[in-house]
């Protein structure tokens, strides 16, 4: 047997200065939490697509009244009832752009309803950053440019109108902002008064732990929807409507938190005894530093699943106050003071787009289920 070693596993190139000696690639299991997280999530085409529309929702939220063609109590008495209207852009075949055509109002003495005939021989073209009535751009910049105006002699209800002449698109785009809103500040006090009474009693247990879990046990033994309309029904009538509004937000927040502080509480009943807990305490750390730095981390991924799943159903209880009368009233707009108005089941048989501010709670809420169920199985990157 020959002993001349073998040239197989030998580089017959000579080493120089430009030998590539670059570490090869990250492999899929050596990339960071986030990274791996975010090429899951983004293979959910269905929470993809979620994210992103509930993203360009609330980034609209601050210019609504740029979009919306009029402001949201604006009433035009002529319109009661107004089918909604199309926008077109060819008229008998040569190009007009963007136009509508004007409508007239008729009242049906027989059938008791209000009837609309179409002009179809007078395009009137929109005009586009017009001025119109005045709103707040971002909540508190004064602004009467909107992004498309009727012209003179014509409307361009979208959606409609409702029993007062307003237009229900541009009352959707402004209700979007408290009904969007909501979700947000009330997610906001649920996850201060879980993380916080979950985080006490999973860490400290004993005598915390069994206070917080009978606290918990006796709210979620109550009746959810009696109690939100006893305590809707206890504010002050004569309130305001931004009041109101955060008022709605903190009760709806206050009356979720216990099923956030119950999985809050488990988890840091078994984090507690890992080492790495164990040896922060040991160097003379803090539990309020332990519970920050050690704690939560860990447990971040599923409180951000959690939230995308609670905000529906604040929007959800907004909306049941307002349409009962116990939540926001007008003038405040909001998707559930809209339904309010539309509780006459004959009217919304004849002028059904009245009903049309379901679909946006319906499209969200939808949104927000999509985008927690991809976020939820994306949470462990390494599972297939």
């Amino acid at each position: 047997m020959s002993t001349q070693p073998s040239n197989r596993f030998v580089d017959p190139e000579p080493w120089t200065d430009e030998t590539d000696i670059s570490a090869p690639e990250r492999s899929e299991m050596d990339a960071p939490a986030w990274l791996l997280t975010w090429r899951k999530f983004r293979r959910h085409k269905l929470a993809l697509i979620s994210g992103i529309f509930l993203l360009t929702c609330y980034l609209i939220l601050p210019i609504a009244g740029f979009i919306a063609p009029y402001t949201p109590n604006e009433r035009s008495a002529e319109y009661l009832y107004a089918p909604p209207q199309s926008i077109n852009l060819w008229h008998e075949g040569s190009w007009v752009g963007p136009y509508v055509y004007p409508i007239t109002a008729k009242a049906d003495l027989e059938q008791y309803r209000w009837t609309y005939t179409t002009d179809k021989a007078t395009p009137m073209p929109l005009e586009f950053f017009c001025k119109g009535r005045v709103y707040n751009l971002f909540g508190f910049i004064p602004s009467d440019t909107h992004l498309v105006c009727a012209p003179k002699g014509a409307t361009i209800f979208l959606w409609g109108s409702d029993r007062l002449g307003r237009d229900v698109f541009s009352r959707i785009l402004y209700g979007a902002q408290l009904s969007l809103t909501v979700g947000i500040i009330g997610i906001t006090v649920s996850f201060l008064l879980g993380i916080t009474f979950g985080a006490m009693a999973g860490y400290f247990g004993g005598r915390t732990d069994w206070i917080v879990n009978r606290a918990i046990e006796i709210l979620r033994s109550l009746p959810e929807l009696p109690l939100w309309l006893a305590l809707s029904a206890a504010v002050p009538s004569n309130w305001g409507p931004v009041a109101v509004f955060f008022i709605i937000s903190i009760i709806l927040g206050i009356l979720d938190w216990p099923g956030l502080a119950r999985a809050v509480r488990s988890k840091f009943l078994s984090l507690r005894e890992e080492e790495y807990v164990k040896a922060a305490e040991m160097m003379g750390a803090k539990p309020g530093r332990v519970i920050r730095r050690h704690l939560l981390p860990n447990f971040m991924s599923h409180l951000i699943a959690s939230a995308t799943l609670s905000i529906p159903a604040m929007i959800l209880g907004e909306t049941a106050l307002s349409f009962l009368g116990l939540g926001l009233r007008a003038p405040a707009v909001s998707w559930g003071v809209m339904l309010n108005d539309a509780q006459n089941l004959a009217s919304i048989e004849i002028y059904w787009w009245t009903a049309i501010p379901m679909l946006p709670i319906i499209v969200v809420v939808l949104a927000f289920n999509f985008l927690g169920d991809g976020l939820r199985a994306s949470l462990d990157p390494y599972k297939s």
